[in-house]
C-alpha cells in the first residue's frame, strides 16, 4: 500500500482506535511505511512521550533512526499513542487518551508501545516503531496479535528517544510477519544492503523452554498456548528441556527493572525526592517517579547489582541450548476496568536485563477470540539468526490473521 493509501485508512479506522496521535504533513516514500512511538523525535511533531507537560514540544531534528527510516526510502506516517512516559502497562493515557485493542474494545493493547501494537494490527502501517524497558515492544505485540523483536542492547541506537531507563531501554519494530521485522531491522542497523529472509531449519536446535515451572500464574490459554507450540516444534525434531533463567527471580527483578526504572525516569522528567513537582505530569505518573528517586542509596544499587549479575549468568545458558522459546506474557489482553496485572512482564523483562535479542510471535487466538503470543530469545548480538529462526515458527505457528472489522 501507498502512504497514500495508509494515510485515507487511518482516517478511516483511527477515530475508532486513537492509535495515531500526529500525522506526518507528507509521508511519501518508496519503502516500509511507518507509524512511530510519540517518544522518539521526528522532525516537525510534537515530541510528548506520552505526558502533557510536553504536549507544545515540537522536534527540530530527526532521530538518527527516522534519519535511516528516510533515507531507505520510508515514509514516516506519523506519531502514535504510548503509556505515559512509557512507564505503565495499558496506553490508557490522561493526556492524549486511551488506545483500544482492535480485537476487542474493552481490552487493552498493552504498554507502554500500545499505540505501535494497535496501529499495525488494524493494518494502518507497514511496520511501527516502540520502546522496550521490561517488555513494551513484545507485550502489546502480543496483546494486539502481531510480531514484535527487541533487539541485542546497542544494535538499534536510541539517540533522539525521550528515555524512560538509559540502562533498559530498546528501541524495536512491530510488525504483521517476521519478513517486515527482518526488513525493518535492516533499515534501523548497520547490517548493510538488504538480503532476503530465509528461515531456519528446526531440525537439531535445542530449545529451552521457560514456563515458570509453576512460580508465574499462567492464564489457562497461555498455558496451552505454550504446549501447543513445543509439541509442534518438537514435531519438527527440535530437541527440548525445561529451563530456568540463571540468578533471574520473578518478583526480585520485577523489583529491580521498576526501580531503576523509576530513578532514571525521574532524572529525565526533572523529578527530585524534595524539589518542587514539575508541572504537566500525572498524578500517578510522578508518584511512580518520586518514590523511585527517594529510596535509599543501597537499595538502588541493589537493584543495578542484580540486573548486572543476570546479565553475567545469562551466558552460561548458551552451553545448552541454542534458542530459548517462552510465553510473552502470563496473560491474553485483559479488560481496561481490571487491574494491571503485576507479573506481566516476568517473561519479557530477563531479555532487557540480559541484553539478548527476543521476538514475540503469534500463535492463535483463545477460545474468546484473545491473541496469543510466544516469544523466541536468542544469544547476545544473535539478531539475524533468532528472526530467521523466528520465520521458521511463523510458518509452523501460521501469520497473525486481521482483527474483524479491520480486513483490507
Amino acid at each position: 500500500m501507498s502512504a497514500a493509501d495508509y494515510r485515507a485508512r487511518i482516517e478511516r479506522l483511527n477515530p475508532g482506535l486513537n492509535a495515531f496521535v500526529d500525522l506526518a504533513s507528507n509521508a511519501s516514500g518508496t519503502g516500509l511505511a511507518w507509524g512511530v512511538k510519540s517518544n522518539i523525535a521526528v522532525k516537525g511533531l510534537p515530541l510528548t512521550a506520552g505526558c502533557e507537560a510536553y504536549r507544545r514540544r515540537v522536534a527540530d531534528q530527526d532521530a538518527p533512526i527516522i534519519d535511516r527510516i528516510r533515507r531507505s526510502g520510508g515514509g514516516v506516517l506519523g506519531t502514535v499513542n504510548m503509556h505515559e512516559g512509557a512507564l505503565g502497562a495499558t496506553t490508557d493515557n490522561e493526556a492524549y487518551g486511551r488506545t483500544y485493542n482492535p480485537w476487542d474494545k474493552s481490552l487493552t493493547p498493552g504498554g507502554s508501545s500500545g499505540g505501535s501494537g494497535a496501529a499495525v494490527a488494524a493494518g494502518l502501517c507497514d511496520v511501527a516503531l516502540g520502546t522496550d524497558t521490561m517488555g513494551s515492544v513484545r507485550i502489546p505485540a502480543a496483546y494486539c496479535g502481531v510480531q514484535g523483536h527487541k533487539p541485542t542492547t546497542g544494535l538499534v541506537a536510541d539517540a533522539g528517544v525521550v528515555p524512560l531507563s538509559t540502562t533498559l531501554d530498546h528501541v524495536g519494530p512491530l510488525a504483521r510477519t517476521v519478513d517486515t521485522l527482518w526488513r525493518a531491522m535492516h533499515v534501523l542497523s548497520d547490517w548493510g544492503a538488504e538480503e532476503s529472509l530465509t528461515p531456519a531449519k528446526l531440525n537439531d536446535l535445542r530449545f529451552g523452554i521457560w514456563d515458570g515451572s509453576g512460580a508465574v500464574n499462567l492464564s489457562s490459554a497461555v498455558a496451552r498456548g505454550i504446549v501447543r507450540a513445543v509439541s509442534l516444534v518438537e514435531g519438527q525434531g527440535v530437541k527440548t528441556e525445561t529451563l530456568e533463567p540463571p540468578v533471574y527471580e520473578y518478583s526480585r527483578s520485577r523489583r529491580a527493572g521498576l526501580l531503576v526504572s523509576e530513578v532514571e525516569g525521574a532524572l529525565e522528567h526533572g523529578v527530585t525526592a524534595d524539589g518542587p513537582r514539575p508541572e504537566g505530569l500525572s498524578d500517578t505518573f510522578y508518584s511512580l517517579l518520586h518514590w523511585g528517586v527517594s529510596q535509599p542509596e543501597d537499595k538502588v544499587k541493589a537493584a543495578y547489582d542484580h540486573i548486572a549479575d543476570v546479565h553475567r549468568a545469562s551466558a552460561g545458558v548458551w552451553d545448552r541450548f541454542d534458542y530459548i522459546l517462552a510465553p510473552t506474557a502470563p496473560q491474553e489482553a485483559f479488560v481496561f476496568t481490571e487491574p494491571a496485572p503485576a507479573n506481566q512482564a516476568d517473561f519479557t523483562a530477563w531479555a532487557d536485563f540480559a541484553r539478548l535479542p527476543a521476538t514475540a510471535l503469534y500463535t492463535g487466538l483463545s477460545k474468546d477470540g484473545r491473541p496469543l503470543s510466544v516469544q523466541l530469545i536468542g544469544p547476545e548480538g544473535q539478531d539475524r539468526e533468532t528472526l530467521r529462526v523466528a520465520a521458521a515458527l511463523e510458518d509452523l505457528f501460521g501469520r497473525p490473521p486481521m482483527p474483524p472489522g479491520y480486513e483490507w
